[in-house]
């Protein structure tokens, strides 16, 4: 992965301390549309937490949340009023992300909350440039993470194998995707992500997965009709 993409990559980790993806996915719509999914997959892990609490597993949720305190945290000397956790650099930062979710995993393996600390772990490899990693730990997240942060970890390990120009990989996992949505990952995401990797290959194939979506009053919508036209600019 080169440097550009990997820069492209980084996300605001404060962004996972609320749960207004939408409206953070319009302002940064032409980013999302270039290397939307592990961007967009950090947005909503951190909305995704909201729901978890909902469940009856109160410790290793807690030892999630703990943990993404960790993952959310900053380089430097401003917490933002106590909000977040600072270190002094980003190394050491990063050796703290790895020893919490790497215990938090090692603890609870199989649960699903091991498969969300897995999917942390392989969306930051990814962020960091290291791929190797991400991808043992995105397909780990595949496996325990559920439905919904499975779809995540799927949609993140898209964004992987785009980056490495392996476009066949990444198609067959958004494909899947679109067959199989979840809470997380919906059809029209899916279905964006993957004309977006198509387009200049397949031009026809990217305008069947936008046209009926361009009818929608939502972002999906707006991104359809923006693709759409320059898809025509391209004939």
């Amino acid at each position: 992965m080169d440097r550009n993409t990997r820069h492209d990559l980084k996300s605001d980790k404060f962004v996972l301390e609320v749960a207004h993806s939408v409206e953070f996915f319009e302002q940064h719509r032409a980013s999302f549309l270039r290397y939307g999914a592990i961007v967009l997959a950090l947005v909503i892990a951190g909305a995704g937490i909201f729901y978890m609490m909902k469940s009856r597993r109160a410790d290793r949720i807690a030892e999630l949340s703990a943990a993404m305190e960790v993952y959310n945290s900053t380089v430097g000397t401003d917490d933002m009023g106590g909000r977040m956790k600072i270190y002094p650099t980003e190394a050491a930062r990063q050796t703290a992300i790895r020893k919490e979710l790497s215990g938090l995993i090692s603890k609870h393996a199989g649960s699903e909350e091991a498969g969300v600390a897995s999917y942390l772990l392989g969306a930051n490899a990814a962020d960091q440039g290291n791929i190797v990693e991400a991808r043992k730990y995105l397909s780990d997240a595949i496996k325990d993470g559920g439905k919904d942060y499975g779809s995540l970890a799927k949609l993140a390990l898209a964004g992987v194998a785009k980056s490495e120009g392996k476009i066949a990989e990444a198609e067959s996992l958004l494909k899947e995707l679109i067959h199989r949505p979840s809470a997380f990952v919906g059809k029209e995401q899916a279905s964006i992500e993957l004309a977006t990797l198509i387009a200049s290959s397949k031009p026809d194939e990217a305008r069947k997965l936008l046209e009926p979506l361009r009818t929608e009053n939502s972002t999906a919508g707006r991104t359809a009709i923006t693709m759409l036209a320059d898809l025509s600019k391209g004939k």
